[in-house]
């Protein structure tokens, strides 16, 4: 018998032994869990082991709007010419993915009918082809997983003999099955083993993905389709900490209080200008996310929405991931 079936074993004794004796489930009775794995839901360790399959647990009727996803902003910037200015990341694409994440945000510069990953000019020394590699590889090994993937335009075309979509629709001619296409926010169980797309890239074809063209800039909005409500907050620009910080937890606190399948996603990322507008991400960054810490080790249970950060680490994503149980 493995160490891994030994210690399924054990919990689960461990569980049943604490249910005879207090009479009624620990845990918060949400929908969340299969019945077979609410045993381990409460088990921090546990938590910690499984961080590379965290959804796996949970009913496929949960839909992906009722769940606390941790994600990365601007998810394959990790290189800059200049401290502060453009890097966004310390992990890899497969480094966020074992860590918990489940929301990348894809940057695209359409170069030579195909896409290379900027933030802004800044090339990242790293292709779509080397991102979908890496999800794809991640789903093999966990295939009880999704990934919500947010795909935008970046930077200037160039040498191209197509349309932006067109290269797009090319990446998923060669894994179609790997991809989740519909309009409407699914329930877990439709999308498991696939990457859903958030489209902020014009199309001509309906439906390629959940609808999020409608961006505002620099603001909270809602943006609604005859399919999907997206609400987001993406004050990227960001003068006052606190202010920012204050627009992070009030969409926070709509979105615990929400009902409906509403979409949440609240981007924690942000810069401040500095002397002669050089941006300054880490002044945001080394800020915020010592507050979603403390944030999310105080709130242990909720639905908070999609959480796309700047320097995403494994210990801040295991207590977002958490709030789930």
């Amino acid at each position: 018998m493995s160490i891994k079936t030994l210690l399924h074993a054990a919990v689960t004794a461990a569980f049943a032994i604490f249910i005879a004796a207090c009479g009624k489930d620990p845990q918060p009775a949400g929908p969340l869990l299969r019945p077979e794995t609410r045993a381990n839901s409460g088990n921090s360790v546990g938590i910690l082991a499984v961080m590379n399959s965290w959804m796996t647990g949970m009913a496929d009727n949960t839909s992906i709007a009722r769940i606390t996803i941790p994600g990365t902003h601007d998810s394959g910037a990790r290189f800059e010419p200049v401290g502060g200015t453009a890097k966004c990341q310390n992990l890899t694409i497969a480094e966020q993915l074992e860590a918990g994440v489940r929301f990348l945000d894809i940057r695209c510069r359409h170069i030579g009918d195909a896409f290379a990953i900027h933030h802004g000019s800044i090339y990242q020394n790293l292709n779509f082809n080397d991102v979908l590699t890496a999800c794809l590889s991640f789903l093999d090994n966990h295939p009880g997983e999704t990934i919500v993937m947010c795909v935008k335009e970046e930077y200037d075309p160039t040498n191209n003999t197509r349309s932006f979509e067109q290269t797009f629709d090319s990446y998923v001619a060669a894994n179609p099955s790997r991809w989740y296409l519909g309009a409407s926010v699914p329930n877990l169980g439709t999308v498991r083993n696939k990457i859903v797309l958030l489209r902020r890239f014009g199309a001509s074809s309906t439906p390629k993905g959940i609808d999020a063209t409608n961006w505002a800039d620099n603001t909270t909005f809602t943006s609604t389709t005859p399919d999907a409500t997206l609400r987001v907050q993406d004050q990227y620009v960001v003068p006052d900490n606190n202010a920012k910080w204050t627009g992070v937890t009030n969409l926070f606190n709509e979105a615990n209080a929400s009902t409906g399948n509403t979409l949440y996603i609240n981007f924690t990322s942000g810069y401040k200008s500095l002397i002669f507008g050089i941006p300054s991400i880490t002044t945001v960054s080394n800020n915020i996310n010592p507050r979603i810490n403390t944030y999310f080790t105080t709130n242990t249970y909720g639905r908070y929405g999609i959480i796309p950060m700047d320097f995403v680490d494994a210990t801040r994503a295991q207590l977002i991931v958490e709030s789930n149980f």
